[in-house]
């Protein structure tokens, strides 16, 4: 047998092991390059003035081959492994370790590049539908067109091309490092197999679910008012990263060897086949895999917690339009505001206006915000605070000895902790006034400009009228009065943004339309979607495909067992139900705590992104959850093979 029908019968054999290896180096493949490709096409320069975000595709696109190059160098750790008895019989037949590299790079060779020119392919396919994609999410009014970048594919070749390089070397040190005798207990010691649970890993497995309990619960009191610095706040993330990650360690190393010790021992030591073949495998293996799980676990909470909040900020970009323009068009001069009215009535769109004085004056906090004032480092408590009167407000009456916030984001909520009740001192160029705090509404009254962030404060027209008598004028604004434009038919939003954005307003700041601050935020949240998206669904295809293959290279040691199992009368039923348990377990834990990290991390702060937490969070984590279960389904359909093999 010559050389070359060696390596071709060699890769036929070897093909069925690998077939998800080429399918993730395929995908990979095919994402990188409609990645780069984006940076080339020419109908993303017609949304370059909309998407300031290439630098940002460029990014991602360097993450990309970071997680790539690790994945493709583990898998080719585990099958080089896996291939450790053929490479010792090659040398038992007198072949040298320079031409051993030579077949398996030469197979390599004809496997990886053959999948990476099938992956460029599908990229190309593809990378048309990707930027609609794009376009779609952020709102961009461009058309998107199949283009082939000879840019794009000379750098796919070179990334993948320096990917493999990294591979061969990986296999050279293998060979050149292995003696016989290694290469015929290499799997044998891949897995360490621990007899007993000694103490120290129960006092390990209990002290890794307290740090991770710990890092929840000071993460769940983030914002609560126990940390009111900057500083602290900083000090409490370093810390929640810190015990949460160590924590996910020692749960792999000791504490589901111990939980599962417990249940063992709960049973008295009278156990089923499914619980053998479950409890039993996840005690001696888990152990040996904690730190590609922790990996695996924190990195899903990324992508997990990150996704999240990119599409709880989209999710949340109409309502937070409407705090940042309560009004369809604000502005704060009356030479704009008559110049966009006059636009708008003669190109026939129909609006209603609403005018509000605003004043600005210094109110006293103290009593109704649950933090330390001093440590937010106000002027002894007092914040400049923007105030109107109740007449310009519908359905709303305050008493002259009463006051209402309106336009709290709860971002700010958080921050301040107001309390249910309590006395504001307004105070004047000459006088102070105290009023009671009556409440809160949701409802924005008044635009950024204004505001700057605070809520709007809604007194009585009295007292608005006697505060306006005795303002400060060192702290007033340049305009002191909004007008506000509402459309009568919202179909005509755009046809007015595009007037608005074509003004020549006398000022630039403060002016603002609903509908362009809606799609700017769309187009910002929309990409860093997109971009966070891809690469979660690049780790989760990697990271699946890592814990399939671990979950074969186990079915092959196992096949033995499950072979003895079988003439012991148990049937192939009674084995797939033990490891449907074994595969809940593996895919599950991992699966499980990462959703767990998320969430306690979304919660700590999703206030800051949007408005609305659990639908955004819900749609993210099924989904994530529905694809990475396909993985667990592959390795049951693959034990099921070993099972009926093993006969």
């Amino acid at each position: 047998m010559s050389i070359n029908q060696l390596i071709i019968r060699s890769l036929k054999q070897n093909l069925k092991s690998y077939y998800l290896y080429v399918f993730a180096l395929i995908f990979s493949a095919a994402l990188y390059f409609a990645f780069v490709t984006l940076q080339y096409d020419p109908s993303m320069d017609g949304a370059s003035g909309s998407i300031r975000g290439l630098a940002a595709i460029r990014t991602a696109s360097v993450l990309l081959i970071a997680i790539v190059t690790v994945f493709l160098l583990y898998a080719n750790n585990l099958f080089i492994k896996r291939r450790s008895k053929e490479i010792g019989l090659f040398q038992l037949i007198g072949m040298t370790k320079n031409r051993i590299f030579m077949i398996l790079s030469a197979e390599n060779l004809l496997l990886y590049f053959g999948s990476l020119l099938i992956g460029t392919f599908i990229g190309f396919a593809i990378s048309k539908l990707v930027a609609m994609i794009l376009f779609k999410i952020t709102g961009v009014d461009a058309v998107a067109s199949l283009y082939f970048s000879g840019h794009a594919f000379i750098q796919t070749l070179l990334v993948f091309g320096g990917i493999y390089l990294l591979i061969s070397l990986m296999n050279y040190l293998f060979i050149k490092h292995q003696s016989i005798l290694s290469l015929f207990h290499v799997k044998s010691k891949a897995e360490s197999r621990v007899k007993k649970l000694t103490i120290v890993e129960i006092l390990t497995g209990i002290l890794g679910i307290l740090l991770i309990s710990t890092g929840y619960y000071v993460s769940a009191r983030l914002f609560d008012g126990d940390f009111v610095s900057m500083n602290n706040l900083f000090v409490a993330m370093i810390f929640i990263l810190a015990s949460v990650i160590i924590g996910t360690y020692l749960f792999y190393k000791g504490s589901v060897r111990f939980i599962a010790n417990m249940i063992r021992k709960n049973k008295g030591g009278y156990l089923n086949i499914n619980q053998v073949m479950s409890l039993s495998s996840i005690m001696f293996r888990m152990k040996s895999n904690a730190m590609l799980l922790t990996i695996i676990t924190t990195v899903s909470a990324l992508a997990i917690g990150l996704l999240s909040l990119s599409y709880i900020s989209y999710y949340s970009a109409e309502r937070n339009a409407e705090n940042a323009a309560p009004t369809d068009f604000a502005f704060v001069t009356t030479e704009d505001a008559k110049a966009f009215g006059k636009i708008l009535r003669e190109s026939g769109i129909a609006y209603s206006e609403q005018k509000i004085d605003v004043l600005q004056v210094e109110v006293d906090l103290e009593e109704v915000m649950g933090r330390d004032i001093e440590n937010l480092q106000f002027d002894g408590g007092k914040m400049r605070m923007s105030v109107i009167s109740d007449r310009h407000v519908e359905d709303i009456g305050v008493s002259q000895d009463e006051t209402v916030f309106s336009g709290f984001s709860d971002a700010m909520r958080m921050l301040l902790n107001l309390q249910d009740s309590g006395t504001l001192t307004f105070h004047g160029l000459t006088t102070t006034f105290s009023l009671e705090y009556a409440g809160l509404l949701n409802e924005s009254v008044l635009p950024l400009y204004f505001t700057g962030g605070l809520p709007a404060v809604i007194v009585n027209e009295t007292t608005f009228t006697a505060l306006a008598n005795d303002i400060n004028p060192e702290i007033q604004l340049d305009s002191s009065i909004y007008f506000g434009y509402t459309l009568d038919d919202r179909e005509t939003a755009e046809a007015a943004d595009q007037l608005f954005n074509s003004m020549p307003f006398s000022q630039d700041f403060g002016n603002s339309s609903q509908y362009s601050e809606e799609r700017q935020q769309k187009i910002n949240m929309g990409l860093i979607m997109f971009i966070v998206g891809f690469l979660g669904l690049t780790f989760l295809i990697t990271s699946g495909c890592i814990l399939y293959f671990k979950q074969v290279e186990e079915g092959d040691e196992e096949q033995l067992n499950y072979k003895i199992l079988r003439k012991l009368g148990f049937t192939q039923n009674d084995l797939l139900q033990g490891i449907l348990g074994k595969q809940l377990f593996n895919f599950g834990i991992p699966l499980v705590v990462g959703l767990l990290h998320s969430y306690f991390a979304v919660k700590s702060g999703w206030f800051f992104f949007g408005t609305e937490l659990w639908t955004p969070m819900i749609i993210v984590m099924g989904l994530y959850a529905a694809l990475y279960s396909v993985f667990c389904i592959l390795s049951v359909l693959y034990y099921k093979k070993v099972i009926k093999m093993s006969m």
